[in-house]
């Protein structure tokens, strides 16, 4: 049974940064694909990144795109989320997920394709 905790959310004024961690146990290395997903209040659960444990590649939501960063530490079985340039628009609780499936872009962000599943860190950016 893998377990994932998430840490490093909080308050955060935009245009601010936060990293998001992920820890994950038993080794993240056994499984393909590590991501990131957030649900706003009254909106559904939205896929943000994720990263290919066997490769390193990464996908990325449009809205992120060039302001967060998903990267691991194998050695330390941690993945983490490095959140740049947030806004408003960003709050919510950010879940982090384990899969083992290969990636690609048309799958990435099904929530259906990950078996486990953290318990969730706020996020909330506001002025």
């Amino acid at each position: 049974q893998v377990q994932l905790v998430e840490s490093g959310g909080g308050l955060v004024q935009p245009g601010r940064s936060l990293r998001l961690s992920c820890a994950a146990s038993p080794f993240t290395r056994n499984y393909y694909t590590i991501g990131w997903f957030r649900q706003a209040p009254g909106k559904e659960r939205e896929g943000v990144s994720c990263i290919r444990s066997n490769d390193g590649s990464t996908y990325y939501a449009d809205s992120v795109k060039g302001r967060f960063t998903i990267s691991r530490d194998n050695a330390k079985n941690t993945v983490y989320l490095q959140m740049n340039s947030l806004k408003p628009e960003d709050t919510a609780v950010y879940y982090c997920a384990a899969g083992v499936f290969y990636a690609g872009g048309s799958n990435w962000n099904h929530s259906g394709r990950y078996e486990y599943w953290g318990q969730g860190t706020q996020v909330t950016v506001s002025s």
